[in-house]
């Protein structure tokens, strides 16, 4: 047997637009040059040419948020309860055990920019792969929409899910989902349209507001799902870098594929 590892994450790159404004990270760079200097603060009298080729350590100092990049969003993102009535788990609070499991990957390449994902659009997919939803599995939601990464257009690309259909994962008692574009619902511009002319409240964020009633996670911002190549024998891992009481935390995650020789 051999191991495959696929990267399912984007990295985090200073100034892309792949965010609106005021989420766009920031990154600034300390050379080997600039190290020196600043290693020779802590040593007295150390002068920076005394230093292997005269430099020192590298650095970065980062401004970015919670849901930069690939992260995996807590219950708590949603709402202050869960389950209804639960305080709802921060990302600190999210069991490990969700975090590896058996990966599921609907392909919905097929899907139009701004169309919603239901249960029937699931239920079809599964009967196609011949697949029945277990507990914890983890279900990868594949839209192609990691192409459009690093460029503007990638906030209004894609489809997204509806609460319906979100519910129909959690009620077989998926914890974590993912998707490969910018948001677990469709595009902010699509359900814009759709309250305006509705003014109907019950559509927006209709898919991340279904923790309020089953708590879950999802990951967004994913990529290279093509790189799977089958809809289901592969794990998933994804433990989110732990941070105190946030609804959120960056996440590197892998597909893992154990292939005969």
């Amino acid at each position: 047997m051999s191991t495959k590892i696929i990267d399912l994450s984007v990295s985090i790159e200073n100034g892309l637009p792949s965010d609106p404004p005021g989420m766009i990270p920031e990154i600034e760079y300390m050379s080997h040059e600039a190290g020196a200097l600043q290693m020779a603060t802590f040593f007295n009298g150390l002068k920076k040419e005394q230093l292997p080729e005269g430099k020192g350590w590298a650095t970065e100092n980062i401004k970015l948020t919670t849901h930069s990049g690939t992260h995996l969003d807590a219950p708590f993102h949603y709402h202050h309860k869960m389950d209804n009535g639960t305080p709802a788990l921060t990302i600190d609070q999210i069991p490990l055990e969700w975090c590896y499991n058996d990966g599921v990957l609907l392909d919905f390449t097929g899907k139009q920019d701004g169309d919603k994902i239901t249960q029937s659009d699931i239920e079809e997919k599964l009967l196609k792969i011949k697949y029945k939803i277990k507990p914890f599995d983890i279900v990868l939601i594949h839209t192609g929409m990691d192409k459009y990464w690093g460029r503007p257009e990638y906030l209004k690309k894609g489809t997204g899910m509806t609460k319906e259909g979100t519910l129909f994962l959690l009620k077989q008692g998926v914890k974590i989902t993912g998707i490969d574009a910018w948001s677990w619902d469709r595009p902010f511009c699509f359900i814009q349209e759709e309250y305006e002319k509705s003014n109907n409240p019950s559509v927006i964020w209709e898919a991340h507001f279904a923790g309020i009633e089953k708590g879950y996670c999802h990951i967004e911002k994913m990529a290279n799902f093509s790189k799977i190549g089958r809809p289901y024998g592969f794990k998933i891992c994804c433990f989110p870098i732990k941070i105190k009481d946030a609804s959120a935390a960056w996440v590197r995650p892998v597909a893992i594929i154990e292939e005969l020789n």
